[in-house]
């Protein structure tokens, strides 16, 4: 089972300087969101996000901002870790999918239907024919 906690992301989001109040901008278009927390970032032009993978997911953030014309800092740092971050919060998120696996409650089915998959009892590939010597 997944733990509550891990389901809830804090991330900073950096803006680039130019254009000059883009991530004020941005606070206000993201602080009226369902299930999801904005605030003033740590650094300069950044705002600091809360949200759910459940709700939301920090590549799908990104690029709702860049369609409405916002521009995030990108160092070759920044992309390396988004990446990592994208690809974290996509396997999460299919996880969340995923049914967990009964395994302690159904061991004795599972040895059944693998003792029903191998072949038992007398199979003897030989032709009926050259089994029978008369």
């Amino acid at each position: 089972m997944v733990n509550p906690f891990e389901l809830q992301k804090e991330r900073v989001l950096v803006f680039s300087p130019e254009p000059a109040n883009q991530f004020f901008a941005a606070y206000m278009l993201l602080v009226g969101l369902e299930n999801f927390h904005v605030e003033m970032g740590p650094q300069p032009n950044s705002l600091l996000v809360r949200y759910s993978i459940q709700h939301y997911s920090m590549e799908a953030l990104e690029k709702a901002l860049a369609r409405e014309g916002f521009h995030l800092e990108y160092s070759l740092m920044d992309k390396i870790r988004k990446h990592l971050i994208h690809y974290c919060e996509d396997v999460q998120y299919h996880n969340l999918k995923t049914p967990e696996p009964r395994t302690k409650n159904n061991s004795q089915e599972i040895f059944v239907k693998a003792y029903e998959l191998h072949p038992h009892g007398n199979h003897d590939d030989t032709p009926k024919e050259l089994r029978e010597f008369k």
